[in-house]
């Protein structure tokens, strides 16, 4: 579905990322796991059309991407939920979700698939009218989700679903995740609690530096020394 290829972005002189190759399968989870500063924002950012590679490839089932707008991007089937979650403070809820949806015109679909994600989230249901920007931390993390979802994505991107959570509603994201997996939906999945990321994601990257230095299932990584001593504290 998703394949980057040799791919480098520099910030001005700063190499971000260093040719870095990877894949994504139809259906599958996969996590990009690395220290703050590694290169996963800036993976994402160039999937989705925010940042302009300097070398290398991305393509997206087949269709090679480079120099397409973000927008342009949603339309062929690509959605990010970005890190520090980026709602509409002044917006409510609903307004938020109808954002999310602003490329289609099917009035039954669209609400139907807001009361998807109302059933996935309850509590945004109970916040329906209210200012996005007068919930809390873990709400807006649910609302930039389903906002997310509005536009039927068959690609995914999650950019930190859990940074600055509270455990039960780090929990509430990750059963989530599985929810909208179980639906056909592939996800890339930024993260930095490596343990929750590894646990629920099929396959994983390790990135350095801009580079990608392990690869593999994500059953077998949480396993390996090496990322349990970097990553899992163990």
């Amino acid at each position: 579905m998703l394949t980057l290829e040799n791919v480098s972005v520099n910030y001005g002189a700063i190499e971000a990322l260093n040719g870095i190759s990877l894949h994504i399968e139809q259906g599958e989870v996969v996590t990009l796991i690395g220290a703050n500063g590694a290169g996963k924002t800036t993976t994402l950012r160039t999937i989705t059309g925010l940042l302009e590679p300097k070398s290398g490839a991305v393509k997206f089932e087949g269709k090679l991407t480079n120099g397409i707008a973000a927008h342009k991007l949603v339309a062929l089937g690509m959605a990010m939920s970005p890190e520090g979650r980026g709602v509409f403070a002044n917006l409510s809820v609903r307004e938020n979700l109808e954002m999310g949806a602003y490329l289609r015109n099917d009035k039954k679909g669209i609400a139907d698939d807001m009361e998807r994600g109302f059933a996935m989230f309850p509590r945004l249901k109970e916040r329906e009218q209210q200012k996005a920007g007068t919930l809390s931390g873990g709400e807006q993390q649910m609302l930039a989700m389903v906002r997310a979802l509005m536009s039927r994505p068959r690609l995914l991107l999650l950019d930190e679903p859990s940074l600055g959570l509270a455990p039960l509603v780090v929990h509430t994201i990750f059963e989530a995740i599985e929810e909208i997996r179980s639906n056909g939906t592939t996800i890339l999945l930024v993260e930095q609690n490596a343990n929750a990321a590894l646990h629920h994601s099929d396959r994983a990257y390790v990135l350095e530096t801009g580079r990608i230095v392990m690869e593999g299932n994500s059953k077998e990584l949480a396993a390996n020394p090496k990322v349990k001593e970097a990553y899992l504290g163990e």
